[in-house]
């Protein structure tokens, strides 16, 4: 069982001992430390929160709300509900702040606090430090009875945040209802069971295919929409002769498609896709993490913008994204930054300029998919072994590859040619990631297995010192 702290809030399996597991205790103990840097940061004593649909959505959700109550906060819940439609919420309720209980693609034994600040956006490097100061040192100072918070709910957010997508210049009803598209949606038994139909019924789509739509928190499957674990929607697709298929992780800010043959789309040309149409309209820049296909860095240069790469994250890809005025950006796990919305990984206004665009174009999904630069990235992890430095068996690796283009600032990507690998500790799992990326897929997999191997021995060498 596992519990992480990070800069980015508190992830973990639920049950257990304190400090060990995802517990009561170390929820109460973050989210009071949460509420005592958000009073240095905003004079807004309001905070949004909102959930997946796993089952211990509603029991964590409780305690949050019950200690930021007793924080002297003022709690809006908007019970069920998605990653983006939060962030969104709190701009829109002029909050201090919000948390999103969710684990996002982790399976159903986890859960956790996603924090943000004022604008709706995760919290920054620093101010995630001064948290964990504040969780360390027990900070804390609880309200008297005479200024304990207050709470109420808002189920109003879906219809607000669908509404301003409908409102983008870029997103056309008319386009989208008048293509009549038949559509099958697996939303893993989480919130996306409502918002997605919902998003689609507001597009003019009338023809809905609903997998796993149904909010139980019960997950059929993995929800992270890796290909394995989509071999149920892609049959849907073809038994019901749909246009394509969405899939959405349990808190949707993840998004991947299935073409109308069953085939995937691929979760890493969901952005490629909808920065493709972006571009089309208006000549801009792009951001991806370091980790994404470079297959968005074609289509920009083609387009006369210019690609920019950042560290995995997405506070880290929007921190770039502004720094280069990107005008789309995100990650190749499917995450869309649509600036013009917000700056948040929002799976609902991917889908909504995604279909405009296969609207316009009069395309087959899988015939949008062959029009890109085909690349394939293998994705690997290493669990980690107690003790290990990772930072010192990367450096070691990085030594031996220091003639061919490295990047540090995230782990370790090393360019060879069209052709990379990317080697970083993961933020939210006790493993070590290892992203290799060619045209190739044997290429791609042998290039991964090489860079396994380069790190296993660096790692024999350390623990042998």
């Amino acid at each position: 069982m596992t519990l992480i702290k990070s800069i980015s809030g508190i992830r973990g399996t639920i049950g257990g001992k304190p400090g060990e597991n995802l517990t009561p205790n170390d929820v109460v103990k973050f989210t009071s430390a949460y509420a005592v840097w958000m009073k240095t940061k905003s004079e807004n004593n309001k905070v949004v929160i909102g959930r997946d649909a796993r089952l211990s959505g509603d029991m964590v959700s409780k305690l949050v709300s019950a200690t930021l109550i007793a924080m002297g906060v003022e709690v809006i819940d908007l019970g069920l509900s998605t990653t983006p439609t939060v962030e969104l919420a709190v701009v829109g309720e002029n909050a201090g702040g919000g948390i999103i209980i969710t684990a996002s693609h982790n399976p159903g034994q986890w859960n956790a606090l996603k924090l943000l600040n004022h604008k709706g956006e995760f919290i920054s490097d620093d101010d995630g430090k001064k948290i964990l100061t504040i969780v360390d040192e027990e900070q804390n100072d609880y309200s008297t009875i005479e200024k304990i918070g207050s709470y109420k709910t808002d189920d109003s957010w879906m219809v607000k945040h669908i509404d301003l997508i409908l409102k983008l210049p870029l997103v056309s009803k008319e386009k989208i209802a008048n293509a009549n598209f038949k559509i099958a949606v697996d939303a893993v038994n989480s919130s996306g069971g409502i918002f997605i139909p919902e998003l689609l019924k507001a597009l003019g789509v009338k023809n809905i295919v609903e997998l796993y739509c149904q909010p139980t928190g019960i997950f059929p499957h993995n929800p992270e929409p890796l290909p394995e674990n989509l071999t149920a929607i892609s049959a849907e697709v073809k038994k019901h002769k749909a246009d394509l298929g969405i899939v959405v992780d349990p808190d949707v800010d993840r998004l991947a498609f299935v073409c109308e043959d069953g085939s995937l789309f691929g979760e890493e040309y969901t952005l490629v896709a909808v920065a493709d149409y972006i571009l089309k309209k208006k000549v801009g820049n792009t951001v991806s993490n370091l980790s994404s296909t470079r297959a968005l860095r074609d289509v920009t240069e083609r387009s006369g913008g210019v690609y920019s790469g950042a560290a995995v994250g997405e506070v880290n890809v929007v921190t770039t994204m502004k720094q280069v005025n990107a005008i789309i950006g995100g990650e190749g796990n499917g995450g869309i930054i649509y600036p013009e919305l917000h700056y948040g990984r929002d799976a609902l206004v991917g889908i909504a300029l995604f279909l405009t665009y296969l609207a316009e174009t009069k395309v087959k999904v899988s015939e949008l998919r062959a029009s890109y630069p085909s690349y394939f990235i293998a994705k690997n992890k290493i669990e980690l072994k107690k003790g290990i430095d990772v930072d010192a068996i990367l450096k070691s690796v990085h030594e031996k590859y220091i003639s061919e283009p490295c990047n540090t600032e995230d782990g370790l990507k090393i360019e060879f040619g069209n052709e990379w690998v990317h080697m970083r500790k993961s933020n939210t799992e006790p493993i070590i990631r290892i992203y290799a990326e060619s045209q190739n897929e044997k290429t791609a997999n042998e290039l991964a297995k090489k860079m396994i191997a380069e790190i296993e021995t660096a790692s024999a060498a350390s623990m042998a010192i």
